[in-house]
Order: structure tokens, then C-alpha cells, then sequence
């Protein structure tokens, strides 16, 4: 067997898993305050695939707990049944399932009702990411919520859960409690690393009570909180981690925190940091405490888990990206088909992304993802046609691969040399080079599905007619749109973002990007020529720099720019330009804003739908269907959930 250690099975206690992969708590949106049908399908499909244990995201034991919509809650028997359900469904595929028991303290965003909530915490320090000032917990409250935390366990376990995992990790209560600098209390709590474990080990110690003590009882921990200024680091970790090992079975060991900016990317780490970057400090913390360790950070590769068993940093690695990626990521690593894993890239855009903007979780190489009820299982179609695919983007590759999948015969073509489309000038920026991974994937897919593949070819009406196909995908792209400003750009050196990218502009010394997508282009280009030693200046004509990317993506992107020199103007809409000067306009003002010694105007605009073939396709009455930006231009995830929804049911 190729990964001899990962599929080794491990015992805690009683419980044994079959493998060393799992799934971390992560917040779906697919329960709604008890497990749904939708919650359960989405595990059952990990499950499914190979996975030996799934945390559940994090569930409220109290009313207090509530931080996002759709919170799973445990703090009634109402969610017994639910539970159950899971439980008994992951146990058919031999996966375990632990219960992870959660209070978010000041880490609030909202309440249920949209006004600003009152949070509780050890101490009253506000919280520097959401502006939030919490209420010091009383001695009844934290007696209360010890209390909770035991009810809440005892009703997971009656439902046939095989343990629970307390939630002190990313910054959340139980960790406000063990840091020194946000825990400033004087009673028996506060002070000395085993007062302020206190709390966490009276929960701990009520937990087991209740549970007895067959169920496992685990810890999720940060063991460190970088970018916190009051963030404790590995040394106060190690201190205060002695006295809260000995009351649980397992650690599960990730870094960072929620509670600032900068720190936050690290509860779901972007593709700029390493893979399995946390295993230092998760090796550290096993042979500290002599305790089986659980790991999370960025683990999207069972070669890197291998790894990190034969180094014996970790007893389990989380995989929890990858199995949204590829929920059969554990099955095809044991059959030795490492070549058919969808790897993760990342890239964070539907995953948390969607988890963020309030949508259920999902995947932009694998929409299936969190749509389980409705593409959960692929069907042969009932009669074959016959389907070509004009364009080799994420969303063509994606139509290709399903429609072959599914029985049909499909013939794709691509104008270019290398299939692929925008993702290819994505994965040329700086620290992007992994969001390639999409399009080889994707046409890994299909041509193992038995789509026919040309290269250098472009679709037009005497090719169709040739083929003859029963239905035309038209995954063209989009193309560049002529720029359109009141003031004009006589005079000036005026080239368009995806001529940089590629390599085919003669730009100055001094660059100033006109951003109107506010989104990876403009941050990639700013990035790329700062590095190449010219004066950037980022003119976008949204809030700020990224807005239309993932937070934990972005935020760190912002902080390379500022470390490079490159200087950001928001709110500004271009109006011209001439052989010297940009010119913008401050979108609510009204004024203007000039920059002076332009040598080149990079504009990252608006693009316009390749719609040429659509529109002779259709005027002729050939059966054609538009997809991603041949349709609209937006995203890979689009593209992809359009070229999967376009042949689905054909």
C-alpha cells in the first residue's frame, strides 16, 4: 500500500478509527439549528468516501452562543433525534462521529434579529475584529454554562454519538479564558495558567460526569495566536496545555484566532501559506503531552499526511478542504489512484466563502459539494447524444466530464494551446500558481470520462455542422471591452490587465491600475510589478482592494501590498487619462483625484461575453446552450456549476 501509516487504523479508549483522515467542525449553513436532511447528506458523502471520523461544526450549547444563522444547537433535547440520524447514517460507512461543542464569548458578528448582540467574555476587553464589548461572565453564569456545556454532551451521546470535542481554539470563549492578556480577572479564574484553565477543566470534568467514560472527550486548541497583539504564543501554550491534557482523550491542535484580521486566515488557510504548516506546532504539542494529536492546516495531500504520520508530528490529519474538494479523497488515496484526486487549491471561495456570505458550503471545482440532494448521485442518461463543447475553460472541462460521465459521446474543442482559459493567467501572479490545479483537474476528469479532446482549434458553424451534435455547450469566454471613459485616454500608454499577466506589455517604471472588478486581478497585477521594482499606485473603483474575493484571501494579500509600497486609492472611478496623468473620480464626492507621472494605465474593466457563436449557432437553430462567461462574465464557480447544471439532466 502506497500510504501504509495513514490507512492505519488508531484506538482511543474504545473507539477505533479505520484511517487517519478527518473532517473538522466547519460551518455548512446546511442544518438550521438541528441537523437537516441536506447536513446529512453532505456527510454521508465523506462518509461515503472514505473518511474515518467527522466533527460536526460547531454547536451552540447555550442561547448565548448564537453567532451566525443556521447555528446548530444542542441546548434541547430537539436535537436528539437529528443527531441520531447522522450518527446512525455515518455508521454505515464505519465513520466515526464526535460532537463539537462550541460558545463563541465576544467573537460575535450579529444577533438573530440583526441588532448588535451582547457577548460575554472573561474579561471586558473589546474585541478588535468586530468592535465588540463584552460583558465580564458572573460566577453563576460560568456555573451555568459548565452546566450547558454537560447537558449538551449528554444529549450527543444519547443520540449515539462516539464523543465530544470542546471548542477552545480560533479565539472563542473557552480560549478567552486560558489567554493572560484577554483574561485579566482576579477571582479563581483569572491569574496564574491554572486558574485560567480553571473553567475549561470544570467543563471538562462535568462533561465526563455526565458522558461516562466510554464516549471520548476531545479539545480543539490553538496552539498558538499569531497576528493577536494580545495573542498568546507557543511558550504560554505549552504552560497552560499541562493542565488541561490530562483531562482529555485527544488534542486537536490548529493556530491563529478569529479575533483580528490578520490572524483570522489562519482558521481556514489560503493558498499563499504552506501545506501542513501547523505541524510543528502540533509535533511539539504531542510530545509535550504524550496525548493522541489531531491536526488542521492546509493537509490536501495524502502524500503530506504520510508525511507528518512517519515524522510522528500527528496521529490523525484533517483533510477537511479536501474532502470538500474530492469526498472520495480517501478512498482513491488507499486504491493507490492518487492521480484521480481533485486536490484542494485554496482558493476559499465557496467553501468558507459561501459560509461567510450566509450560503450553504460548496466547492468551485466540485459543486456537487453541499448539493448533495440534488447532485449527490450521477445518473446514465437514458439514451446517448452526442454534445460538443466549444471552449477548454473550468466550465467546458466541467460540462465535458459530466456529460461523459454520464453515458454521453463528447467531442471538446479549444482555440488555445493549452486548455484552461482565465485560470491560466490566475495561476502566472504571484502565489496563485496552485489555482492552476482547477483546469488540470478538471481535465484529468474529462478525458477519464471519455471526452475527446482538440487543442488549437476554433469552433465555428461549418465544424458543428460536421460534428452534428444533439446539443452545443458554448463555453467561449469573454473578451475585452473597449474602454469607455468621458475624458478620454489620448496620449497615454493604456494596456489591459490580461496583456500584463501575459507578458506582452512594454510597461514604465511608474503603473497606475484602474480596478473596476475589485477583485484577484488588480491585487495580482499590483503585486507582480511591485516585485518587479516599479512604483504601483491601485485605484479601485469599490470600498477596497479584493472586495469581490474571500476576506481571508484578500486580507493578507493587502498586507503584502503594504509591505511593498504599493499604494491603494478606494473610491475612485476612472475619467481619463493623457501622456502624464491618470485621472479619477471619487465616486461619492464627486472630486477629483489626479495622478501625476503615469508612465502606463493598466485597466482591469469590465469584460464582454464572446457571444459570436451563440448567436450564429442559434440563428441557424442548432441546440446550443451558453455557460460562464460566454453567458455572464463572473467566476470558475459559475462556470463550473453551469456546465455541470447544462448537461445534468440531458
Amino acid at each position: 500500500m502506497r500510504f501504509p501509516l495513514l490507512f492505519s487504523p488508531f484506538s482511543i479508549r474504545h473507539v477505533t478509527f479505520k484511517n487517519r483522515i478527518f473532517s473538522t467542525g466547519h460551518g455548512t449553513r446546511l442544518g438550521d439549528k438541528v441537523v437537516t436532511d441536506a447536513l446529512i447528506a453532505y456527510h454521508e458523502a465523506r462518509a461515503r468516501g472514505g473518511a474515518a471520523l467527522i466533527v460536526t461544526e460547531a454547536v451552540g450549547v447555550h442561547d448565548t452562543s448564537y453567532y451566525v444563522g443556521r447555528t446548530l444547537r444542542a441546548d434541547t433535547d430537539d436535537c436528539i433525534p437529528g443527531f441520531k440520524r447522522l450518527a446512525d447514517t455515518l455508521r454505515g460507512h464505519d465513520c466515526r462521529l464526535i460532537g463539537q461543542l462550541f460558545h463563541a464569548g465576544r467573537e460575535m458578528r450579529t444577533s438573530r434579529d440583526g441588532s448588535l448582540p451582547l457577548a460575554y467574555s472573561a474579561s471586558d476587553l473589546p474585541n478588535e475584529r468586530f468592535r465588540v464589548i463584552p460583558r465580564v461572565m458572573s460566577q453563576d453564569f460560568i456555573d451555568e454554562l459548565t452546566e450547558c456545556h454537560a447537558t449538551a454532551a449528554a444529549r450527543m451521546i444519547e443520540a449515539g454519538l462516539d464523543g465530544c470535542e470542546l471548542l477552545a481554539s480560533h479565539g472563542y470563549l473557552l480560549s478567552q479564558f486560558l489567554n493572560p492578556r484577554i483574561n485579566r480577572r482576579t477571582d479563581r479564574y483569572g491569574g496564574s495558567p491554572e486558574n485560567r484553565a480553571r473553567f475549561l477543566v470544570e467543563i471538562a470534568k462535568a462533561v465526563r460526569a455526565r458522558i461516562g467514560e466510554r464516549p471520548l472527550l476531545g479539545l480543539r486548541y490553538s496552539a498558538s495566536e499569531p497576528g493577536v497583539p494580545e495573542g498568546m504564543d507557543e511558550t504560554e501554550s505549552h504552560a497552560i496545555i499541562e493542565y488541561l491534557a490530562p483531562h482529555f482523550d485527544y488534542l486537536n491542535v490548529t493556530t491563529g484566532s478569529v479575533s483580528t484580521l490578520r490572524s483570522a486566515p489562519h482558521s481556514v488557510p489560503p493558498m499563499s501559506l504552506e501545506a501542513g504548516y501547523v505541524a510543528p506546532l502540533a509535533g511539539a504539542v504531542r510530545a509535550r503531552t504524550q496525548k493522541p494529536v489531531f491536526m488542521s492546516g492546509r493537509v490536501n495531500r495524502p502524500d503530506i499526511a504520510e508525511r507528518l504520520l512517519a515524522e510522528g508530528k500527528v496521529d490523525l490529519c484533517a483533510m477537511t478542504r479536501g474532502l470538500l474538494a474530492d469526498p472520495e479523497l480517501p478512498n482513491k488515496a488507499r486504491a493507490g489512484r492518487i492521480e484521480d484526486i481533485r486536490t484542494c487549491i485554496a482558493c476559499n471561495q465557496a467553501c468558507i466563502g459561501h459560509n461567510q456570505n450566509g450560503f450553504p458550503v460548496s466547492c468551485i471545482q466540485f459543486p456537487e459539494s453541499g448539493r448533495e440532494l440534488e447532485y449527490g448521485t450521477l445518473v446514465r442518461a437514458a439514451a446517448r447524444k452526442k454534445v460538443l463543447v466549444a471552449g477548454g475553460g473550468p466550465g467546458g472541462l466541467k460540462a465535458a466530464s459530466v456529460a461523459a460521465a454520464r453515458g454521453h459521446e463528447v467531442v471538446l474543442y479549444e482555440r488555445a494551446a493549452r486548455l484552461g482559459g482565465q485560470v491560466r493567467l490566475a495561476e502566472k501572479l504571484p502565489g496563485r500558481m496552485e489555482f492552476g490545479g482547477i483546469a488540470e483537474n478538471l481535465a484529468h476528469e474529462a478525458t477519464c470520462a471519455g471526452a475527446r479532446i482538440h487543442l488549437g482549434r476554433t469552433v465555428d458553424l461549418a465544424l458543428v455542422r460536421t460534428e452534428a451534435p444533439d446539443l452545443v455547450i458554448v463555453a467561449t469566454g469573454a473578451r475585452t471591452r473597449a474602454l469607455e471613459v468621458e475624458g478620454g485616454t489620448e496620449g497615454a500608454h493604456v494596456v489591459d490587465a490580461w496583456q500584463v499577466i501575459e507578458g506582452q506589455a512594454n510597461l514604465g517604471g511608474s503603473i497606475v491600475i484602474a480596478d473596476w472588478r475589485s477583485d484577484w486581478v488588480g491585487l495580482g497585477i499590483a503585486e507582480m510589478l511591485a516585485r518587479e521594482g516599479r512604483r504601483v499606485r491601485l485605484c479601485v473603483h469599490g470600498y477596497m482592494a479584493g472586495e469581490t474575493i474571500q476576506q481571508y484571501v484578500r486580507d493578507p494579500w493587502l498586507g503584502a501590498l503594504h509591505k511593498l509600497g504599493v499604494e491603494i486609492f478606494p473610491m475612485a472611478r476612472l475619467v481619463g487619462a493623457d501622456g502624464d496623468s491618470a485621472y479619477f473620480e471619487h465616486v461619492m464626492s464627486g472630486e477629483a483625484v489626479v495622478l501625476e507621472d503615469c508612465d502606463s494605465l493598466v485597466v482591469n474593466m469590465a469584460r464582454q461575453s464572446d457571444t459570436a457563436l451563440e448567436d450564429e449557432l442559434r440563428a441557424c437553430g442548432v441546440t446550443c446552450e451558453a455557460i460562464g462567461d460566454a453567458l455572464s462574465p463572473r467566476t470558475a464557480e459559475e462556470a463550473v456549476l453551469e456546465g455541470l447544471k447544462a448537461v445534468w439532466t440531458l
